[in-house]
């Protein structure tokens, strides 16, 4: 690829005529979105430099805002970001044309679904491992027997050993209670990705793919879970957005 002008590509979809979404594309030059289209397929595009944009929190909602507004009407396949291509006919070419069956049928399959995103973590984690701590009789006798012992080497590694038992007891607890609340939402979904949650305050960071048919009940499931839930454990639920952990088109030039 070489340096100059190109075309930014955010998504697929199915489109036959040209079509344009608003100055709205990355790179804050407000450059016009619009669909470059190939038979029933289009890319989802915009001028933009050859460059290799930073992930910034400027650019990465660039990217999305534009998914989201080409959302509202279309069923969009995303594609990996800053893919640039060199011109209109390059992209037509290698990929519009060469995998034209491909995306036609992923865009098929998902056509009448969304992708909602639930995150699950606990609000006071001094309550958390105090209940740990009471739940657990071997790390409950071993504090008592350390609140009683005089020598200091021997208080300082019992104390180090029960914070690895609590370690230990606080990771199977995490795992147990983040089960128990995809096993809850799993069924209204026809799929699912469990992302990596970091830090010990954090359950779950998962998506579920979701008809549009089912969205309502999938919103007041989440209700109930958060008045069962009420102060100890706090939900975020988002959504719909474009099936970002479900399909990445990724371009080789």
């Amino acid at each position: 690829m070489i340096n100059g002008e190109g075309e930014y590509i955010y998504g697929i979809i199915k489109a036959k005529q040209k079509r344009e979404f608003g100055s709205i594309g990355i790179g804050g030059r407000g450059d016009i979105v619009y669909t470059l289209c190939y038979q029933d397929l289009a890319a989802v595009v915009s001028s933009s430099p050859i460059v290799k944009y930073p992930v910034t929190r400027e650019n990465s909602i660039a990217h999305a805002r534009v998914l989201e507004k080409v959302m509202e009407e279309y069923t969009v396949l995303p594609v990996r970001y800053c893919t640039i291509g060199e011109n209109d006919d390059v992209i037509i070419e290698k990929v519009l044309k060469n995998r034209y069956r491909e995306f036609i049928d992923l865009i098929t399959g998902l056509e009448g679904k969304i992708e909602l995103g639930v995150r699950a973590f606990w609000t006071d984690m001094n309550a958390i491992f105090a209940e740990t701590i009471e739940e657990n009789m071997p790390i409950k006798q071993l504090k008592e027997e350390i609140s009683k012992e005089t020598n200091i080497q021997r208080q300082y590694a019992g104390k180090i050993k029960i914070g690895q038992m609590v370690q230990n007891v606080l990771e199977e607890k995490k795992k147990r209670e983040a089960k128990e609340l995809l096993e809850v939402l799993k069924p209204l979904s026809l799929d699912f990705r469990e992302n990596r949650v970091l830090g010990d305050m954090n359950l779950v960071n998962a998506a579920f793919l979701v008809t549009r048919e089912r969205e309502h009940e999938f919103d007041q499931k989440m209700q109930e879970l958060e008045k069962v839930y009420g102060k100890r454990k706090k939900l975020k639920y988002f959504g719909p957005v474009p099936p970002y952990n479900f399909v990445e088109v990724v371009v080789i030039w």
